[in-house]
């Protein structure tokens, strides 16, 4: 097999990388520090100036034999500021690594170097995606990422051990694609956003009552207490529509949810994060109505109606709250908005 050209420099006018040279080691381990031994889980701070020439001739031998890796230093005004490879990890993708070093951080060098080893990967490399994974907690290199026009697709666990840090137990997977929309496009921009940028999750209730007041209540299998029908809200998909979507699958009669009654913020618990729970108003239906009702066995065990002290007896003290609010929003006595079931 033929060898590779030489390995070209890359250049955005303020930073260039260019293959390392022998006489690079020594400013690349003067900038080495605390930082970057934490988060490669590097044993000591600075390495040997043996073992960085090790890891120099490793990079030009995977890029002679076929460009596995291709390392670059980064140079700007003419100082070695940091490093940054890309490297084959199989299914047409390159993963991308970088460190700036002490003394040249927050000055947007290692966005830049990022976006021109993702240009050259998908470009020269012939990769299809180029992706990083970096742990949440690195707050730097996860802005770098997203500047960069990589997009978070996600979180990936990871046995504690078998990470960068013995301590590693997930990282944050971003990545960029050959056919994403070319990243000054405002369609690109904002699909950057929208893989970002913080997300809750929904739940749409209804309140349905009987005549005589009494509220329906579903008893549920996978917890003790009871709570009104409803669901998860999928992506892409009205909390209105999936009420009624919800009650339909669970219960098999179809109500249709009128107007919103309450907002109510649900703080992280047991293993959930936080969401919102929004309660519809479900109307007054005949107590007969439970006779329509083939529940759905995986979720549901039991369905009534239930009187206020029922509902007290049977349900969370959050889900009681949350059901005496709404049930106040119904003459507009009630606080619109909760939190645990709290004005």
């Amino acid at each position: 097999m033929s060898s590779p050209e030489p390995q070209p420099t890359l250049s955005d006018g303020v930073v260039s990388l260019r293959a390392w040279r022998d006489e690079d080691i020594e400013a690349a381990i003067a900038g080495h520090d605390e930082e970057i031994a934490h988060w490669f889980g590097f044993p000591q701070v600075r390495p040997s100036y043996e073992r960085h020439k090790e890891a120099v001739d490793a990079w030009q031998r995977a890029y002679a034999e076929g460009r596995s890796v291709v390392a670059f230093v980064i140079e700007a005004d003419g100082q070695v500021v940091g490093s940054i490879d890309v490297r084959d990890v199989g299914e047409h993708t390159g993963e991308i690594t970088w460190a700036v070093y002490a003394g040249h951080r927050r000055r947007g060098y290692a966005t830049r170097a990022a976006r021109l080893v993702a240009d050259y990967a998908l470009g020269e490399l012939g990769y299809t995606r180029v992706q990083a994974k970096v742990e949440p907690e690195n707050t730097r290199s996860t802005r770098v990422a997203t500047r960069s026009g990589m997009r978070r697709e996600g979180i990936r666990r990871v046995n504690p051990g078998s990470g960068d840090r013995t301590e590693t137990t997930q990282y944050a997977v971003y990545a960029r694609l050959r056919d994403d929309p070319p990243l000054d496009s405002p369609e690109s921009f904002r699909a950057l956003l929208n893989s970002f940028l913080p997300r809750k999750r929904a739940i749409a209730q209804m309140l349905v009552r009987d005549e005589q007041g009494r509220v329906l209540l579903c008893q549920l299998t996978y917890k003790r207490d009871w709570d009104l029908p409803g669901g998860v809200v999928e992506v892409g998909e009205s909390p209105q529509q999936a009420v009624s979507r919800e009650v339909a699958e669970e219960l098999s009669i179809d109500i249709k949810a009128g107007p919103l009654l309450l907002t109510d913020w649900l703080p992280p618990w047991s293993g959930w994060d936080d969401a919102l729970c929004l309660v519809f108003d479900g109307g007054v239906h005949p107590a007969s109505v439970l006779e329509e009702v083939v529940r759905q066995t995986r979720e549901i065990q039991s369905v009534d109606f239930c009187t206020p002290e029922e509902v007290a007896e049977r349900c969370a003290d959050f889900t009681a709250r949350r059901i005496s609010s709404a049930l106040a929003s119904l003459d507009g006595s009630g606080a619109a908005y909760t939190e645990s079931g709290r004005a």
